[in-house]
C-alpha cells in the first residue's frame, strides 16, 4: 500500500479520537465548568451536528479545489476546532468549538476516500479506503482510552491540546506524503447535488443510517449492559470497550479485500450477520465469557459494512462521488444519534438493559432490505441506460465485483 495512505490513517486517528473521547470526559468537563453531566452531553451532539452540517457544506464549497489541498485545509480546520475546544473559557464557547471541530469530519473522509482509491491500482480501492478507516478503529483501541486517562489526570483541556498536536502532525503528513494528483474534471456543486439525488445513492445512505443505527443502539449502552446485566465491575468497562475496538479493527481489515472481490455480498453478509449476533447477544449477555466473545464479534461484523457502503455509494454517484462519499459520514452520525435515542427509548420503557440488542437487530434487517432494494434500483438504472443506447463511462469503483 502507498505510504500516502498512512497520512490519511493518521488523520483518521485524530478525528476518531476527538469524536469519541468526549464521552469519557463528560464528568470532568461538567465539574470544571459547573454544569451537569446531562448538559455536558450536548457536547457529543454538537460534534455530530458539525459533521452533518459540514459534510455537504464544505464539500460543496471545495468542489473545485485540488483534492490534496482540500485535505490539508480540512485538517487545518479540524486542528483549529480542537484548539478552540481546549482554550474555551465557558460552556457556550466549548459547544461552538465542538461544532467547529466536527465540521470537516465528513468532508475529510469524503475527499479522503476518493483520494485513497486513486492511490492504488484497479481492484484494490476498497483496501485503500479500509486502510484509511483503520485509523478510526485504532483510535478506539488506543487513542480514546489514552486520551481519556490523560484528561482525567491532567485535565480535559490537555486532551484536546494533544489532539491539536495530532492535527498538526496529520497536516504535515498530508503535505509531505500525499502526491499532487492531476486535476480531474470535476462535476461542480450542481453535478454533485444531482448525483446525490439519485435513487441508488439515497438508498445507500439510508442503508448506512439504519445499518449503523443497529450498532449504535447497542454500543451506546454497552457499558451499562456489562455492569447491570453481565455483572462486570465499572473498572472493567474500559477493557470491554477496548475489545469492541479490537472487533472493529478486525472487521475493517477484512472488509477491504472482501469488498474488492464482492461488495454487495460483503454488505449483505455484514448486515445479516449483525442482526443474528445482536439477537444472540441478548441471551449471551447473561454470562461473562460469552458476553466478551460477542462484544468482539459485534464489533467485527458491524464494521464489516463500513467499507462496502462507502464504495457502493461512491460508485452509484459515479461521475460526482465526493459529496456522496462525504454525505455517507453524515449518515453514520445520524445513525449514531438515532441508534442511541432508540436504544434509550426502549430502556426507559422498561424493556430491560438488553432490549437495544433486539431493536438493533431489527434496524440491521431494515438496512439489509434497503441494501437489496438499492441493488435492484441500480441494476434497473443501468438497464435503462443500455436500452437508450448510451455508453456510460467507467464510474468510481466500477471494477468492484457483484
Amino acid at each position: 500500500m502507498p505510504i500516502a495512505l498512512l497520512a490519511l490513517a493518521v488523520s483518521a486517528f485524530g478525528i476518531g479520537t476527538t469524536e469519541f473521547v468526549m464521552m469519557g470526559l463528560l464528568p470532568n468537563v461538567a465539574d470544571d465548568l459547573g454544569t451537569s453531566v446531562p448538559t455536558a452531553g450536548y457536547l457529543v451532539s454538537a460534534y455530530a451536528l458539525g459533521v452533518v452540517i459540514g459534510a455537504p457544506l464544505l464539500t460543496g464549497l471545495g468542489a473545485r479545489v485540488p483534492r490534496k489541498r482540500m485535505l490539508v485545509l480540512l485538517m487545518g480546520l479540524f486542528t483549529v476546532g480542537n484548539l478552540a475546544t481546549a482554550l474555551a473559557p465557558g460552556f457556550g464557547t466549548l459547544l461552538a468549538g465542538r461544532v467547529l471541530a466536527g465540521l470537516p469530519h465528513g468532508a475529510f473522509f469524503g475527499v479522503g476516500a476518493v483520494v485513497a482509491t486513486r492511490l492504488v491500482r484497479e481492484g484494490r480501492g476498497a483496501r485503500a479506503v479500509a486502510t484509511m478507516f483503520l485509523g478510526l478503529t485504532v483510535a478506539n483501541i488506543v487513542g480514546v482510552p489514552a486520551a481519556t486517562a490523560l484528561g482525567q489526570h491532567l485535565g480535559w483541556r490537555a486532551t484536546f491540546l494533544v489532539v491539536t498536536a495530532i492535527g498538526l502532525v496529520a497536516m504535515a503528513a498530508l503535505t509531505a506524503l500525499v502526491p499532487r494528483m492531476p486535476q480531474e474534471r470535476q462535476a461542480g456543486v450542481r453535478g454533485e447535488l444531482r448525483a446525490l439525488r439519485s435513487g441508488p445513492v439515497l438508498l445507500g445512505l439510508l442503508t448506512a443510517v439504519f445499518g449503523f443505527a443497529g450498532i449504535f443502539a447497542v454500543y451506546s449502552y454497552l457499558a451499562s449492559m456489562m455492569t447491570e446485566v453481565t455483572g462486570f465491575a465499572e473498572s472493567s468497562v474500559t477493557l470491554v470497550l477496548a475489545l469492541f475496538g479490537v472487533g472493529m479493527t478486525v472487521g475493517t481489515l477484512a472488509a477491504g479485500p472482501l469488498t474488492d472481490r464482492a461488495p454487495r455480498p460483503t454488505l449483505y453478509g455484514g448486515l445479516g450477520g449483525l442482526a443474528v449476533v445482536l439477537v444472540l447477544f441478548h441471551f449471551a449477555a447473561q454470562a461473562k465469557w460469552a458476553a466478551l466473545v460477542m462484544v468482539v464479534v459485534i464489533g467485527a461484523v458491524g464494521f464489516l459494512i463500513t467499507t462496502p457502503i462507502q464504495m457502493l455509494v461512491m460508485r452509484a454517484a459515479s461521475h460526482a462521488p465526493t459529496l456522496a462519499s462525504a454525505s455517507n459520514q453524515s449518515a453514520f452520525n445520524l445513525a449514531n444519534a438515532g441508534g442511541a435515542w432508540i436504544g434509550g427509548v426502549v430502556i426507559a420503557a422498561g424493556w430491560g438493559w438488553t432490549a437495544p440488542t433486539l431493536v438493533g437487530a431489527v434496524l440491521a434487517v431494515v438496512g439489509l432490505a434497503l441494501a437489496v432494494l438499492g441493488s435492484r434500483v441500480e441494476r434497473g438504472s443501468a438497464s435503462r441506460v443500455v436500452a437508450r443506447g448510451a455508453s456510460p463511462s467507467r464510474p468510481v469503483g466500477a471494477h468492484l465485483g457483484e
